[in-house]
Formats: structure tokens, C-alpha cells, sequence
């Protein structure tokens, strides 16, 4: 069965996806956001690939550095064998900034014996859109693509450069590099000089993880979830993307296909959350940065999503001579969800805004521009909050009244009364507070279905919405709760598919979802926790790990039968969801873990 197995390298500039045979099959250069050179992921045959070939005697595994994010793919027959170390380079200049070239490092180590391979270089640039040419120069192999745009990419090795382009075998007796870069290098390259690069990011990467906490349990997933999470945020402006990949369906052949290198303010914003727990507040001081270059006017609304460098406008449109990934087109660029309403983003950052000021509130930036975005929210949130939209699940056709949004109003008010405490702003407290009880009170009276027994996805409906488990997490009911309770016991039996959960089950603009959407699992395994199921939300956990790929990555969606996963990845909202889940069941008291035992 295919997978999605595949590395993700990057340096908070672009990324890549590397396959568990080494091949590159995924990469925009210069950035997240730009064409593709290598797009095999989305059509096997004119995609274009950078493989490195050996014959059958080789077994191929792979792994990461521990606590880096520098891939090392092991190719070995016994006798002859040797390493490629996949990375971007990342790491501290002299002068305090971050060196993030925007090239890929393919540094191959020398083991044992005398192994041979092969090269498939094979880069289509702009998307494989038009002709890409290739030229042994001096120093380099050049490869660039006229016709609707001009680009070049530049590959810098110490092997023949004949043999690279024609595919010929390279027999590898000493270490060896390619220096796969978007600029012409003004330096010279040698291996001493790769190889430092290897050294600098690798420790860059071990300097990170030592500044992040260490759990009982889980530590291992933990961390590989936290460095991917970095990966995804885009140093220049402190952007956080929802994915590295576009057009990667949620199920195989169908159309439900997006584009997510976009920053989403509510995935982001949950990044944010969860890597400023993690201790990481640089992340977290450039991402209100972000936010607060957004919001130039004191009434100008929040957009759902934006463009890596601030863009408002991300137009959609498809590449249809790309046949998708196995076939599942359309191939989305752009994503036209920018224009939808979706109310909870205002929770959601205020959320975000609030644990700021509590973690570092002696030393927070922009103090009087997060004040001034506050009260702009809680105005915004006062105004529309009453109104339908589109909810987080970004239906595109009618707007309802999703519980979620409601809810995630609610939060965005009592977080910003929270603020205003810290703040000693006690004139707004008692005005805010009569909002807030106002909407928790629309809420308790709409969103509660008791033939159901449970609140469901929106005002009048039966239907149930894993979302609304965040009620909890939120703070607007208490875990023990018996609505909530019985509400967490009602999407158990009505969503839950072999401990996987859909999203909703009630038909969307594109009829019924077959994949699982990860993060709603590991949302209903942390209600089980909150509920005082903890043996059967860490059993559910441990099986729901076990669906990762070889290398403890998660995508967007799991396949109910297959357990494959599926949609665009690796997905940020998927790894901070572990994160939080893993913590939770981190905790755990001795006594339970006994227990666990015991029942096991």
C-alpha cells in the first residue's frame, strides 16, 4: 500500500519531501510558497525527482539525526554501504541572525566497501509548466525554464557532472555532496566546506531541542513533533504554515484538494499556543508581529488566512496539465477559502494573545498594540457574533450558526477581560462582562440538543461536530460537566469509526467524508483523558500513533479502511494536537499508570 513516507527537511524558508528510498519529491524554491523544481507528489511522470538509484541488493532505511531535523537515509548490501545526510542548511551567523540559504544539502558518507549508484536529477521548474533545459557549466549544472516565467536552479557536486545528467554509475569511495541552490554560489564549494554546513545546522538543531522540556512519556513523539512544527513557521515575518504541500487529497480521487502553504490565523494560532508551552517565545513574539502588521487599522476585520509574506489576495486557481497525487486532481495553487467569514478566529487569537501576556509579561513587545487589537476584537466579536458563517470546517456553501464559532466568541471576550485584569484596564471589565454572559447564555439555550444529549455542530441541528470538544479545553464547561460528558460519549458513538472520528458525519458540499481528520482524534482521546477515561484514551493514543509513517510524521487525514494517510503534509494542526495529547497523558499519576498495567 502507498503512504504517504516521506521525510520533510527545511530551514523555516522552504522545505522538501524526501521519500524513504531518498528521493526528492517535493520542493518550492525559494520559499514555501514559490513553483515547484521538483513535483513528482503531484504526477509521477512530468513532475520531476532528484533519486538516487542502487540496484537490489541494497536494503534502504531511514532516519532522522536524533533531535534534528537532518534526514539520513542508509543504503547497504552488507558490504557496501553509505549514508546521504538531507538537510537545509540552518544555523546562527556571527552577527546573531539566521543563516537559511534557500538550498538543499545532500551530504553522502562514505562507510564500508566500494557502493555504486546512479542519479535520476531530474528538476521541472515553474510547476512543470513548460521545458526545463539542463547545462554541465564549469562549476556547476545549470537547469532553467522559459516560456510564462524565467527560472534557474543551480547543483554544485564533487562527482563527475557528465555522469549526474546522464544517469551513469558513480562508484563512491570517499564522502561526497550535492549543493542543490536556487542563487549562483559566490564560494567556492568543497566537501569540508558541506560538511561544516552538516555540523552548524545539526547543532543549531540540538541547541533548540535542549531549550525544549523533556516528559515521561512520549518524548520521542514529542520532539518530532515540535521540530516539524518549526519547520512550518517561515522566519521572515513569523507566518505559520497549516502544511508544506498543496493539492494532497483528503481522499484518494476525489476533488477535496487545497492548497495549505497559507498561514490560517486558527492553525497558527494553536501552533503558537502549543510552541510557546514548549518555551519557544521567539516563535511566538514573531507570529504577533505578524499579526499586528495585519491589522493596520483600528476597524479593519481579520481575515481567516494570509499569504506567507502578508499577502490578502491568494486567488485560486488549478494546474491541469498535473495529474494529482495518484491521480486526484485538480491541482490547487492558491486557495479561495481567504474571502469566507469564520467568527472563532477572533477566540482563537485572543486566546493566543492572553497566554502571551501571561507567560511573558514582563518582557512582552508591542504591549499597547496587543492592547488596542483586544479591544478592537472584543468590538468585532460584539457586533457579529450573533451572525452565521461559514464555521471551521469552511463550508462553502450557506452559513449556519455553528457551535464552535459561538463558543470560540465567548472565548475570545473572556480572554480579553482576562487581559484587561492583567492590564488594571478595570473600566472595560464590567461592559465586557455583560457580553460575554450574554453569549454563553445564546449558547446554553441553542447549541444543547436533548434528544441527542448532547451540543451539536450547530443552532436547531442534530448533527454532532468533533469541534465542539473544544468546549472544554477553552474553558467555557467544566470536564466533568454532565453535558459534557454526555456529549463526549454522544460523538463516541456517532463518529468514532474504529477509534477514528470524522469530522461530522451530516453531508458537505462534496458528500460524505471517508478519511478520518486526525486532529479530531486526538481531540476526542484528550476529552476521554479530561473525562476521567484514562486507560482508554492512552490505549486509543498508542494505536492512533502507531498509524504515523516511519518516521512519526502525520498528514491530514487517515483513510477509515486503510488507515493510509491522506490530504496535505505534514500537518500542523496534526502535530500540535499530539503535543497537547501527549503532555496530557504525560501526566499521568502513578496510580494510573498502574492500573493501566493491570487492565493491559
Amino acid at each position: 500500500m502507498d503512504n504517504l513516507d516521506y521525510g520533510i527537511i527545511g530551514n523555516c524558508r522552504s522545505a522538501a519531501l524526501i521519500s524513504k528510498k531518498g528521493a526528492i519529491e517535493w520542493c518550492c524554491l525559494p520559499e514555501f510558497d514559490s513553483s515547484s523544481v521538483f513535483a513528482k507528489i503531484l504526477d509521477e511522470k512530468i513532475g520531476g525527482s532528484f533519486d538516487i538509484l542502487v540496484d537490489e541488493s541494497f536494503s534502504i532505511t531511514q532516519d532522522y539525526i536524533e533531535n534534528t531535523t537532518i534526514l539520513v537515509t542508509k543504503f547497504s548490501n552488507g558490504i557496501d554501504t553509505f549514508e546521504v545526510h538531507d538537510f537545509m542548511p540552518r544555523y546562527y551567523k556571527p552577527n546573531g541572525d539566521y543563516q537559511s540559504p534557500p538550498e538543499i544539502i545532500r551530504y553522502f558518507k562514505h562507510i564500508s566497501g566500494k557502493p555504486t549508484f546512479k542519479v535520476n536529477y531530474n528538476p521541472k521548474l515553474e510547476y512543470a509548466k513548460g521545458k526545463t533545459e539542463m547545462y554541465v557549466k564549469d562549476h556547476f549544472i545549470v537547469s532553467l525554464t522559459y516560456g510564462e516565467k524565467f527560472d534557474t536552479l543551480f547543483l554544485y557536486t564533487n562527482f563527475d557532472k557528465q555522469k549526474v545528467v546522464n544517469g551513469g554509475e558513480i562508484e563512491l569511495t570517499a564522502d561526497g555532496y550535492f549543493l542543490l541552490g536556487y542563487n549562483e554560489k559566490v564560494f567556492e564549494t568543497t566537501v569540508d566546506s558541506i560538511f561544516l554546513e552538516h555540523q552548524r545546522t545539526k547543532v543549531y538543531w540540538l541547541n533548540w531541542m535542549d531549550r525544549t522540556p523533556t516528559y515521561k512519556l512520549y518524548q520521542k513523539q514529542i520532539a518530532r513533533s515540535a521540530m516539524t512544527l518549526k519547520l512550518l513557521t517561515y522566519d521572515k515575518t513569523g507566518a505559520v504554515l497549516a502544511a508544506a504541500t498543496t493539492s494532497l487529497p483528503e481522499t484518494i480521487g476525489e476533488v477535496r484538494n487545497w492548497d495549505y502553504r497559507f498561514c490560517w490565523i486558527r492553525d497558527a494560532s494553536m501552533v503558537i499556543k502549543v510552541v510557546s508551552k514548549l518555551g519557544h517565545k521567539n516563535i511566538a513574539k514573531r507570529y504577533l508581529k505578524f499579526i499586528i502588521d495585519l491589522i493596520p487599522d483600528k476597524d479593519e476585520k481579520l481575515q481567516i488566512m494570509y499569504g506567507i509574506n502578508k499577502e490578502k489576495k491568494l486567488t485560486e486557481f488549478s494546474l491541469d496539465h498535473l495529474s494529482g497525487y495518484k491521480n486526484s486532481s485538480p491541482v490547487r495553487v492558491g486557495n479561495a477559502a481567504y474571502k469566507q467569514k469564520q467568527n472563532d478566529i477572533y477566540g482563537i487569537l485572543m486566546d493566543v494573545i492572553h497566554q502571551q501576556f501571561v507567560n511573558f509579561s514582563m518582557d512582552i513587545e508591542n504591549t499597547e498594540e496587543l492592547w488596542t487589537i483586544t479591544k478592537g476584537i472584543v468590538w468585532v466579536v460584539n457586533k457579529h457574533w450573533r451572525e452565521a458563517d461559514k464555521g471551521i470546517w469552511e463550508f462553502r456553501a450557506e452559513d449556519r450558526h455553528f457551535t464552535f464559532s459561538k463558543v470560540l466568541c465567548w472565548v475570545a471576550v473572556d480572554k480579553a477581560i482576562k487581559v484587561a485584569k492583567l492590564l488594571n484596564k478595570t473600566n472595560k471589565i464590567m461592559k465586557w462582562k455583560l457580553i460575554e454572559s450574554e453569549i454563553r447564555e445564546d449558547i446554553m439555550q441553542n447549541a444543547w440538543n436533548n434528544d441527542v444529549k448532547a451540543f451539536t455542530q450547530s443552532y436547531g441541528s442534530s448533527d454532532l461536530d468533533a469541534s465542539v470538544l473544544l468546549m472544554e479545553p477553552y474553558g467555557f464547561i467544566d470536564a466533568r460537566d454532565p453535558k459534557y460528558v454526555s456529549t463526549v460519549n454522544a460523538i463516541e458513538r456517532e463518529l468514532s469509526n474504529d477509534g477514528l472520528l470524522y469530522r461530522y458525519k451530516n453531508k458537505d458540499d462534496f458528500g460524505l467524508p471517508s478519511s478520518s481528520f486526525t486532529i479530531c482524534t486526538f481531540w476526542f482521546i484528550n476529552s476521554l483523558y479530561k473525562i476521567g477515561e484514562v486507560q482508554k484514551a492512552k490505549k486509543l493514543f498508542d494505536k492512533l500513533l502507531s498509524y504515523s509513517n516511519h518516521l512519526g510524521l502525520f498528514s491530514e487525514d487517515i483513510d477509515f479502511k486503510t488507515k493510509r494517510l491522506l490530504g496535505n503534509f505534514p500537518q500542523a494542526y496534526s502535530h500540535l494536537a499530539l503535543i497537547e495529547t501527549a503532555i496530557n497523558l504525560s501526566n499521568i499519576t502513578e496510580q494510573e499508570r498502574v492500573m493501566d498495567t493491570i487492565l493491559k
